[in-house]
């Protein structure tokens, strides 16, 4: 048995009150931090509100954060969190409401979800048996049909921290599963495409990389919304921000070998759009005293031509 201290952030739904509560409990090497959890609820504090299921990394009814980062309680070893004995800190879900304590409120989760439409769109009176997708259609789909739902991506996404309009990592994951499915027809396939290029969608996400890091079922959000942008651009939606910064970042580089900072933004959002860009000037003015502001002359850099090569490469 080992000594070990949880940190639990409780939330208490009545008074509204957020505090701290250190547990001291003993434990075996086995223990997940949900094994934790539940002896603290029936051992030493029945007040402890904890959402869990199956214990088999399932249902993803247990993902909270501990010690900063989510993660399924049921899979998470405490003395792989804590080898050195430290205090563990498990709080509920980021992003999203607590209910009490540990359990969290999905209502905006499930809502953007829906909001993608979440099944197939044939437009087509049904077979007389069922509908058959070739095995290698749907390989590509495979990572995707892993999601447990769990909210961990949510939880940790940077860009809805800041914009609760962003649909999200798992809602565009999921949003993949059907545009990339043999059986969607194209009408309703590029719907789906128009749709999630819009404000709030595929561009908005700004690549941290979290998504992927916290996913337990090796789902990768982000590549996802990646193939969704690269398929968007395909069907010929490229008149929005996202895809003139891509292009801009792109020619940028492959001209130069570098990134031409102060052509990224007027670019982006249109040459042409003189309020969008004047929006910006505030934040150029504050990062002018502090030298933050790109060079204007943009020089190209020694060897640009090795990297015009690998892009000329790249396209054929």
């Amino acid at each position: 048995m080992r000594n070990v201290t949880l940190k639990v952030r409780r939330f208490n739904p009545e008074s509204q009150e957020t505090r701290y509560q250190e547990y001291a409990i003993q434990i075996e090497d086995h223990w997940t931090v949900l094994d934790g959890l539940i002896h603290i609820r029936e051992y030493v504090d029945e007040t402890l509100g904890v959402r869990c299921s199956c214990r088999s990394a399932i249902c993803g009814s247990c993902a909270m954060r501990v010690d900063g980062r989510a993660r399924l309680a049921c899979t998470t070893r405490i003395l792989e969190i804590s080898p050195d004995g430290h205090t563990v800190i498990v709080e509920s879900l980021g992003n999203m409401p607590p209910i009490k304590d540990l359990a969290t409120d999905m209502t905006k989760f499930w809502a953007k979800i829906k909001q993608i439409e979440p099944y197939i769109k044939a437009h087509q009176p049904p077979p007389e048996r069922e509908y058959i997708a070739p095995s290698e259609a749907m390989e590509d789909l495979t990572a995707t049909m892993n999601c447990i739902m769990c909210g961990a991506c949510v939880s940790d996404c940077t860009s809805l921290a800041v914009d609760d309009n962003f649909i999200g990592p798992a809602a565009l994951a999921k949003a993949y599963r059907f545009v990339g499915d043999p059986r969607e027809t194209e009408v309703a396939r590029d719907d789906r495409l128009k749709m999630l290029s819009g404000a709030g969608g595929i561009w908005d996400c700004t690549h941290c990389y979290e998504c992927v890091q916290v996913c337990p079922k090796d789902v990768a959000p982000l590549e996802r919304i990646v193939d969704l942008r690269r398929a968007a651009m395909q069907a010929g939606y490229t008149d929005n921000n996202g895809t003139r910064h891509n292009n801009s970042f792109a020619r940028s580089v492959k001209h130069t070998g570098w990134l031409d900072e102060l052509r990224l933004v007027p670019e982006s959002v249109g040459l042409t759009d003189i309020q969008a860009n004047l929006a910006f000037l505030p934040t150029a003015l504050r990062v002018l005293p502090k030298g933050k502001l790109p060079p204007i002359l943009h020089q190209k850099r020694p060897g640009h031509e090795h990297v015009r090569r690998i892009f000329e490469a790249f396209e054929k």
